[in-house]
């Protein structure tokens, strides 16, 4: 392999990291000033930043009227075990996983809850399980996207009508990259970080009627810790849902979501963004199709994820490597691109096959994207001149 000349320009936002993810473009700390710091989130303008954080969410993202919108503690899995530990045990379920989150959600029913009539529905990074074996009658709990392994489910054609049970989706790194069928999902969980460059420790609950038609009628017969509680007297806690939230909130995390989330309505709104993904998808194919080295973990076309895009090393003198010496490989390509300042934090997760991690969702520009490519084969190219020589 000859030696790639090193690029004369870098990324203009080399943030590629797959959570927290870029900002959104034009952001700086002046969106965040008119944050209500030192006051109450129960005081009226505390409440209000809630209240319209939530319209927004539901405007942004086209959620039916009956549904409920919620900020949570714990990030993304605070949201997802809030909604496994309030609503699970009443008959059984269904757990897909292909990658890490997956496979943490299994442990947590299985090893905490210890719930009996548990099926694991597995597959290796980069496939999905065969959904055709899901069973709707039965609750089933699912990642639409897996964020460390690049692969989503194709649509919701898989998901039954019908069904009988709950479906729980981890939509963290798809919800605003993906046209979510809101009629097939009971609970949708995600956090501002992953998806809209937000900051950290928020997360977003959204429950279907049926959802919480269960939460009424339903008690779990186990002890409910008190940031999971979202009933009252068997009834659904209506304050929760209007921004009366069960721990105090940062609320100058609270205004970077609603910087996010207005910029999102000044783009086009959901179909804008869900665009912006799918051309800096389209990006990275172009550039791994001329590729002599890189290609996609997530083979199926299909099921590639458009936000968190992971990709493997596709070259003979790699692949002979153990996978302890293709992992150190991939973190000094990760070191050098990071001290030349063309990308940070694209590495595999550490679950994950040895490769890269590199996020394309909304909030990234195409322009930057296509300045990064250069720079990954110029890395590649002068880490295995140095090795072989």
């Amino acid at each position: 392999m000859n030696t790639q000349k090193k690029p004369g320009f870098c990324p203009a936002n080399p943030n590629f990291s797959s959570g927290p993810c870029a900002k959104r473009p034009g952001w700086s700390l002046d969106a965040l000033k008119g944050a209500l710091t030192a006051r109450s989130h129960r005081s009226g303008p505390g409440k209000l930043k809630l209240a319209e954080t939530l319209a927004r969410t539901r405007g942004v993202l086209g959620i039916p009227d009956d549904y409920r919108v919620a900020i949570v503690p714990a990030s993304d899995t605070g949201a997802v075990e809030m909604a496994m530990w309030s609503l699970l045990g009443q008959r059984g379920v269904d757990i897909l996983a292909w990658e890490s989150f997956g496979i943490g959600w299994q442990t947590d029913v299985t090893k905490q809850l210890k719930l009996r009539d548990v099926r694991l529905l597995n597959a290796d990074y980069g496939q999905l399980p065969d959904l055709s074996t899901v069973n709707f009658s039965r609750d089933v709990v699912f990642t639409w996207n897996g964020t460390t392994s690049g692969v989503c489910v194709p649509d919701g054609a898989w998901i039954a009508s019908d069904r009988q049970g709950l479906t729980i989706c981890d939509a963290t790194s798809a919800v605003f990259a993906y046209d979510l069928p809101w009629d097939k999902l009971d609970v949708t969980t995600y956090s501002w970080q992953k998806v809209m460059g937000g900051e950290a420790a928020h997360g977003v609950l959204i429950l279907s009627p049926r959802a919480v038609n269960r939460l009424e009628t339903y008690s779990p017969p186990w002890p409910m810790p008190k940031v999971f509680r979202l009933t009252k007297d068997g009834k659904l806690n209506e304050g929760i849902f209007r921004g009366e939230t069960i721990n105090t909130p940062s609320m100058i995390v609270v205004e970077d979501a609603l910087d996010g989330l207005k910029w999102a309505e000044h783009e086009g709104g959901h179909k804008a963004l869900i665009a912006r993904c799918k051309a800096n998808l389209a990006a990275i194919e172009e550039w791994v199709s001329k590729s002599s080295w890189a290609s996609f973990l997530a083979q199926e076309t299909s099921q590639r994820s458009r936000t968190s895009v992971c990709l493997m090393v596709d070259d003979d003198w790699f692949k002979n490597l153990n996978t302890t010496e293709q992992s150190t490989i991939i973190k000094a390509i990760v070191k050098k691109l990071d001290e030349e300042g063309a990308a940070y934090d694209i590495g595999s997760h550490r679950d994950a096959p040895p490769g890269f991690r590199i996020w394309a969702g909304a909030t990234v520009e195409t322009s930057d994207l296509k300045k990064l490519f250069p720079w990954l084969d110029w890395a590649y190219s002068q880490i295995k001149a140095e090795l072989e020589n």
